[in-house]
């Protein structure tokens, strides 16, 4: 992923109003652009967040005034510094070649520059763990020499994410032994074996008080400690309140700034992640549903709202007329018995033909108005075409579109890579004309599967779709033999939805 200058500027306006307290923000001297985000940072004047450079101990050899990590950081004009050295002996032999007591020189000697420059200095113990199990002395040592030249925190570093639970429990038991009090701990995982989340918990256990991470899990590799799953475990299970100001009156926003993120990114949320994801409270089964509208703690760890994110229900043929009325609820509809009955009915008739409902909520709330006879069409596809050909090398599609609004009649064509994306754009171009708000909608996803492949090229096809305004998503299903055919009734279903529930729709609209 590559950040710009503005998406940097940005990622650390959001961390400041949710409260992390220090932002590593680049490495000064690497490059033009981490150079500039400091002063940037600087003009962007911070309320909460303190602003950290990154960089190394001094090259062997050389002396800490005269090494230009150093004197970058310096230059950077932050309140803290983030520097890593090595505590595994096969890096200092093999990979720095240069003796043991010349790295110590090192640690101790960068560490006090900084110091003595008015930096609070975080010390990383790269390789610690590693470094720990193979010379134990020799790790404590560096923790010593970067502790005697005044680094406030030390951090215990699983670099290769290869360290396992039990072992990080142990090793930072040990080191708490001997160095607590002394110097605060800290600890950065990587998830190399799915461990970095557990790691950093244990750590915290185990008495560190200081820990690194990213937005999303984001990080080379395998990614780092997701702090969208170590944050709220530490404010909601483990007590601690650890975002600047009130953690539990901060922590609603970790949705919307782990959104954000992935939008700048490119990474997207998956459905199930913990605590943001999509589907982290959703509910199928008909017994659950039940339950959960009855008292949510039956089903659910935390309160969805604790950490931004919503509670939400998947209607199909297993759920029941709880999940039925839950979701006229959040049409503001309120429906009797007899009714919810009959729209059950009908999800039971349209997942019997071969949709899949579940995670089509756009679908469902159009299945039920419909059901209801309380679905006013803000307009109606009367008819469309495309056509797709190649031609020296190149394929190119035209769709034509027509439909009408009110008593008006609209028609509109459009150009695309394939005969969906032509008819979209066909689609769209009519529909802007009349209504304007559609401009701020995109497609975010778009799927097909086979459902009855026995029939070869003949068989019928699903389509799932997704929207996307701002923060708001939505999606809808289709069922056809012909996927062109199917795609339209799902791209028409998206925007008859956006127009019908506008923004009044609560979670089943939303991400």
């Amino acid at each position: 992923m590559t950040f710009t200058l503005h998406d940097k500027v940005r990622v650390a306006q959001l961390l400041d109003e949710l409260g992390i307290d220090v932002i590593e923000a680049g490495w000064p001297g690497s490059n033009p652009k981490d150079s500039e985000v400091f002063r940037a940072l600087r003009e962007a004047g911070l309320s909460r967040s303190r602003v950290a450079a990154f960089g190394s101990t001094r090259r062997k050899g050389v002396r800490a005034e005269q090494d230009r990590s150093l004197n970058a950081i310096v230059e950077a004009d932050v309140p803290v510094a983030v520097i890593f050295g090595k505590s595994w002996t096969l890096h200092v032999t093999e990979v720095l070649r240069c003796s043991l007591d010349e790295n110590l020189r090192m640690v101790t000697e960068s560490v006090e520059y900084l110091v003595d420059h008015g930096l609070e200095v975080v010390f990383d113990a790269e390789h610690f763990f590693d470094g720990y199990k193979e010379s134990p002395g020799y790790a404590l040592s560096v923790l010593r020499c970067a502790a005697e030249g005044g680094a406030r925190t030390v951090v215990l570093c699983d670099t290769n994410g290869g360290t396992l639970p039990h072992e990080v429990e142990r090793i930072v038991g040990e080191v708490m032994g001997e160095l607590g009090g002394r110097v605060r701990l800290g600890i950065h995982t990587h998830d190399d074996t799915g461990c970095a989340v557990a790691n950093s918990l244990l750590a915290v256990k185990e008495g560190a008080r200081h820990v690194q991470g990213t937005m999303i899990g984001l990080g080379e590799r395998c990614g780092n400690a997701d702090l969208t799953q170590v944050v709220p475990t530490l404010v909601l299970k483990m007590g601690f309140d650890c975002l600047r100001g009130n953690a539990r009156e901060k922590l609603p926003r970790l949705r919307e700034v782990a959104l954000t993120v992935s939008e700048l990114t490119g990474f997207p949320v998956p459905p199930n992640h913990p605590y943001i994801g999509r589907n982290a409270f959703a509910h199928k089964a008909g017994v659950h549903i039940d339950a959960v509208l009855k008292t949510p703690r039956a089903y659910e760890h935390v309160d969805p709202s604790s950490v931004g994110n919503e509670r939400s229900f998947s209607v199909s043929e297993l759920a029941g007329r709880s999940a039925i009325v839950e979701a006229a609820r959040r049409l503001g509809l309120s429906l009797t018995k007899e009714e919810a009955g009959r729209v059950l009915e009908e999800v039971k008739r349209v997942e019997a033909e071969g949709n899949h409902l579940e995670g089509a909520e756009a679908t469902v709330a159009l299945v039920l108005l419909r059901a209801l006879g309380m679905l006013k069409e803000p307009f109606r596809l009367i008819s469309w075409s495309v056509e797709t050909g190649y031609d020296g090398g190149s394929l190119s599609s035209r769709a034509t579109v027509t439909v009408s609004v009110g008593e008006s009649i609209v028609s509109s064509s459009g150009h695309g890579v394939g005969p969906v994306h032509a008819l979209d754009v066909a689609l769209r171009r009519a529909l802007v004309s009349r209504f304007r708000e559609l401009e701020e909608i995109g497609l975010s996803n778009y799927k097909v599967s086979v459902i009855d492949s026995g029939n070869g090229t003949s068989a019928g096809v699903r389509v799932y779709t997704e929207f996307r305004r701002g923060h708001r998503i939505w999606s809808t299903t289709a069922l056809s033999r012909n996927v062109v055919d199917a795609s339209v009734k799902a791209l028409v279903d998206g925007y008859v939805y956006a127009l019908v529930t506008g923004d009044r729709e609560g979670s089943a609209g939303k991400a």
